[in-house]
């Protein structure tokens, strides 16, 4: 039997050293990223849940308004619901759009640096 020489790998680019990392994330660079990430998740997700547990404590305590038929068999109980979906599914879309604007260069110049592509 023939021995299958494996193809050639490209070449792994070398790891950075622990010391690399540490000044790497002590950057203002990575510090201007995280605070770029930050500003934009953390009042998103601090809306969401305010909007989610809104919901939870309607539904629970003002069962009366949550029941009001808004046209046919349409309730108001029913519209918010799937407005938790629409809003869960537009942050997702927006978060998206920023990273990529955003964040998704940063990371990469970051990233390029620490593995000595500059």
């Amino acid at each position: 039997m023939a021995t299958d020489t494996p193809p050639p790998s490209k070449a792994q680019p070398e790891l950075p050293s622990t010391e690399k990392f540490v000044e790497t994330q002590e950057s203002a660079e990575f510090g201007e990223l995280r605070r770029s990430y930050r500003s934009f998740a953390f009042p998103l997700t601090i809306g969401f849940i305010a909007w989610y547990l809104l919901y939870v404590l309607l539904s629970s305590y003002a069962g009366d308004f949550m029941g009001t038929k808004l046209f046919g068999n349409i309730n108001v109980a029913l519209v918010l619901g799937l407005a938790q979906f629409i809003t869960t599914f537009l942050i997702a879309w927006w978060y998206s759009r920023f990273a990529t604007v955003n964040l998704d260069p940063k990371g990469e110049a970051i990233k390029s640096r620490l593995e000595g592509g500059e």
